[in-house]
């Protein structure tokens, strides 16, 4: 008997397509780079064809992959339905809805989640909200593992499968030293600052890198590492560097900071998502929080 396609190999394949690289693919679902290389080659064993070439710049589809990859989405996407609509009819109705939170997100946008869910339509409205703040790898295990139905996070390195909703923005700043003039700063201009980190947990520093890198300016790193928001802000304070952060992370309003404007002068922001899975038995209800996030109701 002939063996049969596997499906967490299609999905592999589709998570490659859709973030151009087998690194990024791997991440997102958990798993070793060369377990994730070892099952799209056994695919491609069992399809005849290669789906991608590997190149200096990057990973891109096949001939044969170009018209693969489509019919994959749609297959994975039917599993996804079957898995969905068992779950519907099998879990018992949660009475509570388990978001996840990073650090990095505001105490005004939790207050939001907190309203959209107590404002949700009937028979939704008598969910309990149940909150947990945690460093981002932490979120998005809780999400795949299925202990949070929901994460709100920086928007950074996707998470292919899941669906996404930008709710929230807010603008970057730069603290510097109290001598520095309280004026916008270009994006190009920090090619000569000696940047304060974190430690890359709550989604800043790959944000910060992601930032830097696509606009092709180098990530001039001071040597050290700040172990708060609070530390990095009085850290640049002293001189010791410049240090960039959402404006509400702030934590003392006299605080000397700049607007940081990309090169059409346009301010540069950080956007937070809502992530949850679309196969999941309360996928609905959660798009319906999302779009509460999106336009706030009191």
């Amino acid at each position: 008997m002939a063996e049969r396609l596997s499906p967490e190999f299609l999905r592999y394949a589709r998570a490659v397509g859709d973030t151009g690289s087998f690194s990024a693919a791997a991440r997102a679902y958990g798993i070793t780079q060369p377990a994730l290389s070892n099952g799209i080659a056994k695919l491609e064993e069992h399809l005849g064809e290669r789906l991608f070439t590997r190149s200096p710049r990057g990973v891109t589809p096949t001939p044969f992959g170009v018209r693969m990859l489509p019919l994959i989405e749609r297959a994975v996407s039917a599993l996804d339905g079957v898995l969905s609509e068992a779950k519907r009819w099998n879990t018992y109705a949660d009475e509570s809805i388990r978001v996840g939170v990073s650090p990095l997100i505001d105490s005004e946008l939790v207050a939001r989640i907190y309203n959209a869910v107590c404002n949700l339509p009937a028979p939704l409205m008598s969910k309990q909200l149940v909150l947990r703040e945690a460093n981002l790898a932490e979120l998005r295990e809780g999400l795949i593992s299925e202990e949070l139905d929901m994460i709100v996070a920086p928007s950074v390195a996707p998470m292919p499968g899941y669906e996404h909703r930008v709710v929230d923005s807010e603008p970057l700043v730069l603290v510097e030293s109290a001598s520095e003039i309280p004026e916008p700063v270009k994006l190009l201009e920090l090619a000569d600052r000696q940047l304060i980190l974190l430690p890359d947990t709550c989604g800043l520093t790959t944000f910060t890198h992601d930032l830097l890198k696509e606009h092709s300016l180098p990530v001039n790193a001071y040597p050290g590492q700040a172990s708060s928001y609070r530390v990095l802000e009085e850290w640049a304070n002293l001189g010791l560097g410049s240090a960039m952060l959402p404006e509400s992370r702030l934590t003392e309003p006299d605080t000397c900071h700049r607007l940081v404007l990309d090169e059409e002068g346009q301010v540069v922001e950080v956007f937070y998502e809502a992530v949850w899975d679309p196969a999941s038995s309360t996928a609905e209800e959660l798009r319906v929080l999302a779009d509460r996030l999106v336009q706030p109701v009191y």
